[in-house]
C-alpha cells in the first residue's frame, strides 16, 4: 500500500482533517481491495476443490457399483453349488455322483474372486491439507466429511468380516483335496458356504455403502449416475 505525503505544509486544520480523512479513505480502500482479492481466491479454490471431489465420489460410486455386481454374482454362483452338494449329501449320493455335479457346476474350479473397490481419498486429503475445504459452505463439507468417513470405515470392516467369515487354512485344504480327487463332500460344503456367506457379506456393505453415499450427496449423484437396483442379497 502507497500514502501520498502532502507535498507542502498545512496550514489549517482543515487542511490536516482533508488529508487525515484522504489518508483514511485510502487505507480502507487497499485493505477492503485486498480482502475482497483474498476471498474471491478463497472462493476459486474452493469451487475447485469441491469439483475435483465430486468426481471423486462419483468415480468411487461407480467402482462400489460395478463390483458389487461381480461379487453378487460370484455369490449367486457359489450358493448354487451349495444347494447341489446339499442335496447330494442329503440323497447319500455316491463319490463319483457328487464329483460329476461339482464339475458340471464349477467347470473354472472353485475359486473365491471377492472384490472391494479403492476408495480413493486423495481429492479431500489435498482440500483438507490446502484448507480450501474451509471455505466451504458448511452444510456441504460436513456431507463430505461424513461420505469420506464412511469409506474409511468401511475399509476397516471389511477385513475384519473376512476374518469372521472365512477359515482361510480350511477352504485351502478343501480346495486342494478336490484337486487330487479326494473330495470330503462335508468339508467341500462348509467351505463353499464360507465363501458364499463372504461375498454377501461384501455385497452388503457394498450396497450399504451405495445408499449412504447416494442419500448423503444427492445432488451431486443426482443426473451423473443411474442408480443400481438393491436387490436382497440372498441368505448364505
Amino acid at each position: 500500500m502507497h500514502l501520498e505525503l502532502p507535498q507542502g505544509a498545512l496550514h489549517s486544520m482543515k487542511d490536516f482533517a482533508k488529508h487525515f480523512v484522504m489518508i483514511v479513505i485510502s487505507i480502507l480502500t487497499a485493505l477492503g481491495l485486498e480482502a475482497w482479492i483474498e476471498n474471491t481466491h478463497h472462493r476459486h479454490a474452493a469451487e475447485s476443490a469441491r469439483i475435483q471431489i465430486d468426481a471423486e465420489v462419483r468415480l468411487n460410486l461407480q467402482d462400489i457399483r460395478k463390483i458389487r455386481a461381480h461379487d453378487m454374482e460370484r455369490m449367486k454362483e457359489l450358493n448354487r453349488l451349495r444347494d447341489v452338494l446339499v442335496e447330494d449329501i442329503k440323497a447319500n449320493a455316491s463319490q463319483a455322483t457328487i464329483e460329476q455335479h461339482v464339475h458340471d457346476n464349477a467347470s473354472d474350479g472353485i475359486f473365491l474372486d471377492v472384490r472391494w473397490p479403492v476408495l480413493r481419498h486423495a481429492a479431500w486429503d489435498v482440500a483438507v491439507a490446502d484448507q480450501s475445504a474451509g471455505w466451504m459452505e458448511n452444510g456441504r463439507l460436513g456431507r463430505y466429511s461424513s461420505v469420506y468417513a464412511l469409506q474409511q470405515r468401511a475399509d476397516a470392516l471389511i477385513g475384519q468380516d473376512e476374518v469372521m467369515v472365512l477359515n482361510g487354512p480350511r477352504m485351502f485344504d478343501a480346495l486342494i483335496d478336490l484337486q487330487t480327487g479326494s473330495i470330503q463332500p462335508r468339508e467341500l460344503l462348509h467351505v463353499v458356504a464360507q465363501m458364499a456367506a463372504l461375498l454377501g457379506e461384501t455385497a452388503q456393505s457394498l450396497d450399504s455403502l451405495d445408499k449412504r453415499i447416494s442419500d448423503g450427496l444427492p445432488d451431486v449423484i443426482d443426473g451423473k449416475l443411474t442408480a443400481a437396483p438393491r436387490s436382497a442379497v440372498p441368505a448364505a
